[in-house]
């Protein structure tokens, strides 16, 4: 659940379904089964090759030990030119192995790599079609840590959970055969480590998994909170809240901190454990292995490899241990991507339907609806606006102005009753078809990085640039456009903090001028501007809703006295109907609101 201030990080505490997520994951690997398996066996032949060095190493160090004991013994020499064979053959195999590595290496970061690239455009998509309450219940920085801290940490474990996995069990396979065909009693010894190392690898995988999943799930409140507090900085310097913000910050910090710290020092655990098993079997070798060379059951070099082949035994089984690790890691952070785009979507009419003509006409027929169980926003609403006609909604703060509009457009559909567009309810339309016949302008305005003319553009694309400079003029924002220093083509940043917030709500309505649609939706369009330039507006506004239907939400009430009809609406109920001068006539609730305005606040 969120947090304060909306802030909240994911739910999942930990992977509920391993089984299930990796099947999920499987099948995007599908798509690229063939490169997939020319890895592993790309992969499967490197560890050969490597895993054959040690005993043909061991060949040159008996040859060097039979050659100097010869000489020695006068009885002959070292044989220079065997010795230069063996290890141009070894040197060979190396180079082979390495080649092998590294194409199976391409090969996988290739597969990853895309995989991970689908996921970004699959979460993408997902944004644009899950339900507006998505996002009320969840942080953006939530939703931004499953696009690139989970997908990048999904993208490096899989990458290496595939290599090491392969690696390590060929490795162990080829080992243990090496070490069988060396000294079945050297072999025998070593494999005693065997079940120390798998308990130690089970004991401290029980307990840091739990804490990888966690690690992911405070990263994303982390994101959470660093993206609230930068989006609205100046927010909190206004109000001095910069060490409520930096506490808050800190303590999420240091949740993260502990369960970072957690994981990996019991992932670290494993490095120096194994090391001491691995050093524990390289005295039982070296004891046990000099008394069989003695014995002349095995030379001097098949104990120098079979010292090598205890590292290369004991290092695989690290490895799953780690890959243990990070497959419990990359299983948390592929459910959370896997949890958003399960989500599920806006919904759509098995059957849509087209309506018989376009005009404009709107109706809500008893429509209930809360944006929370058992808290209702609107009772019992009936209202109907018809083709033209100029419709201003005004009531205190709370009493479902702004959510009339929201049904309209289907960011949210009604509970109870019906809205009709065009006498054919909008769950009938397509949304996206639906949505084109309203442009809409919003008290908070926004903006994207790029020029004023992309902006603008942005509501119709395929209009001219003096289509563009047309709408700026009808929205009165021409003039200050030509003051700044490229005109149209001035940048604006990423959160459009180099022009004012008027300018910004200017341009926002020469988008809506631009688009032409036959429902305009106006949700207090003219807050953030001047007196003078909200006329200036209000003018051009009345031009562009003539012959179309028009939804005014406004606070200020002087500038809706040309509505056609308004509405005053009173928790979530129209309490009064009628024209600004029928409506002041009546002395009601509505004269009320009007005359609060020029009250004394003495």
């Amino acid at each position: 659940m969120p947090g304060p201030m909306g802030r909240g990080g994911p739910t999942t505490e930990r992977a509920k379904d391993l089984k299930g997520t990796l099947f999920k994951l499987f099948g995007y690997l599908k798509e690229h089964l063939f490169a997939v398996i020319i890895a592993i066996v790309f992969a499967i032949v490197s560890v050969v090759f490597n895993v054959v060095g040690p005993d043909v190493l061991g060949q040159i160090t008996t040859k060097l030990f039979e050659g100097l004991m010869a000489k020695v013994q006068g009885t002959g020499g070292i044989d220079y030119e065997g010795i230069a064979r063996i290890m141009a053959f070894l040197i060979g195999l190396y180079v082979t192995s390495c080649f092998f590595s590294f194409v199976q290496g391409i090969l996988m970061t290739s597969v990853t790599q895309k995989v991970c690239f689908k996921l970004r455009a699959q979460i993408v998509h997902k944004i644009a079609h899950v339900p507006m309450d998505y996002f009320e219940n969840h942080s953006k920085g939530d939703v931004l840590s499953r696009i690139t801290n989970d997908i990048d940490t999904l993208g490096s474990s899989l990458n290496q959970v595939i290599s090491q996995v392969i690696t390590s069990i060929t490795q162990i396979i080829g080992v243990t055969v090496m070490m069988f065909l060396i000294s079945p009693v050297l072999a025998g010894l070593t494999l005693l480590i065997l079940p120390v190392s798998l308990i130690v690898v089970g004991i401290v995988v029980h307990f840091s998994q739990k804490y990888f999943v966690e690690q992911q799930r405070k990263l994303g409140a982390v994101n959470g909170v660093v993206e609230e507090d930068i989006g609205g900085h100046t927010v909190l310097q206004l109000f001095n809240r910069e060490k409520k913000s930096v506490d808050t910050f800190n303590k999420i910090n240091d949740d993260l901190y502990a369960s970072s710290w957690k994981s990996q020092f019991l992932s670290g655990l494993l490095q120096p454990v194994m090391m001491f098993i691995s050093n524990m079997a390289y005295v039982m070798v070296v004891v046990v292995g000099a008394l069989l060379a003695i014995a002349r059951i095995i030379t001097v070099g098949d104990i120098q490899a079979f010292m090598q082949y205890i590292r290369n035994f004991t290092t695989p089984i690290t490895q799953l241990a780690n890959v243990s690790n990070m497959l419990q890691s990359m299983a948390a952070a592929a459910e959370r991507v896997f949890e958003f785009l399960a989500a599920p979507n806006e919904s759509e009419p098995e059957t849509p339907c087209e309506p018989k003509k376009r005009d404009g006409a709107v109706s809500f027929d008893h429509v209930q609806f809360g944006y929370v169980p058992n808290q209702v926003v609107l009772n019992d609403f009936t209202s109907a606006a018809k083709p033209g006609q100029t419709v201003a909604i005004v009531g205190p703060t709370g009493a479902g102005k702004s959510t009339l509009m929201k049904l309209m457009l289907r960011f949210y559909d009604a509970q109870k009753g019906s809205v009709s567009v065009d006498n054919l309810n909008v769950c009938d339309w397509p949304r996206a078809d639906l949505r084109k016949n309203f442009g809409m302008v919003l008290q908070d305005s926004w903006l994207f990085e790029g020029t004023i003319r992309e902006n603008v553009r942005y509501g119709r694309l395929d209009a001219t640039d003096e289509e563009v400079e047309e709408a700026c003029k009808i929205a009165c924002c021409d003039h200050f456009i030509h003051t700044l220093a490229d005109g149209y083509d001035f940048m604006i940043n990423e959160a459009a903090t180099n022009v004012s917030q008027g300018q910004r709500q200017l341009i926002t309505i020469a988008r809506a001028v631009l688009a032409d649609r036959p429902i305009l939706v106006l949700d207090e369009a003219t807050s953030n501007v001047d007196t003078r330039t909200e006329l200036l507006i209000q003018q051009a506004m009345d031009k562009l809703m003539e012959g179309r239907t028009s939804f005014v939400v406004a606070h200020r009430l002087s500038t809706i006295k040309n509505a056609d009809v308004i509405l005053v609406m009173r928790d979530g109920d129209v309490v009064e109907k009628g024209t600004h001068k029928e409506l002041l006539k009546q002395g009601g609730f509505y004269a009320e609101l009007y005359n609060s305005q020029f009250a004394d606040c003495d």
